[in-house]
């Protein structure tokens, strides 16, 4: 992906939009803290995100009605912290971005074996001499 365009690696607008869904993903398998949410993006390449863009995100899911929070203020040491939860309708939500991204990763698919095929073809035709 040429750097310039999207602003370098992990900060692109296609990794921003990626955000939602990943959240969504991570609550699925349960509750959790922010903090560690934010530590569980690495394993999908947004580990680099600013913090206080996943708690925005995660606040919007809420008002969404996608996820719920409560604060928990008996687990920790320190102060109170929030626990994220998803609820039937981010599970609703969750389902439909996979399906989004299952209908665009197929339209990717095409795209990318479409120039393999138009760049195989043209290095072919180099070769023969009709380049």
């Amino acid at each position: 992906m040429p750097r310039g365009r999207w602003g370098g690696r992990g900060h692109g607008r296609r990794a921003v939009r990626m955000l939602e869904p990943v959240l969504l993903l991570l609550l699925h398998h349960g509750p959790a803290h922010g903090y560690t949410l934010l530590e569980r993006l690495t394993e999908f390449g947004l580990g680099d995100l600013n913090p206080s863009m996943v708690y925005r995100m995660l606040r919007e899911m809420e008002a969404k009605g996608c996820v719920t929070s409560t604060w928990d203020d008996e687990r920790t040491q320190g102060p109170p912290r929030r626990v994220y939860c998803l609820t039937p309708q981010g599970d609703e939500v969750l389902a439909s971005w996979v399906q989004d991204l299952t209908e665009s990763r197929q339209k990717i698919d095409y795209l990318l074996n479409a120039y393999r095929r138009h760049m195989q073809d043209h290095q072919e035709g180099e070769a023969d001499g009709h380049g």
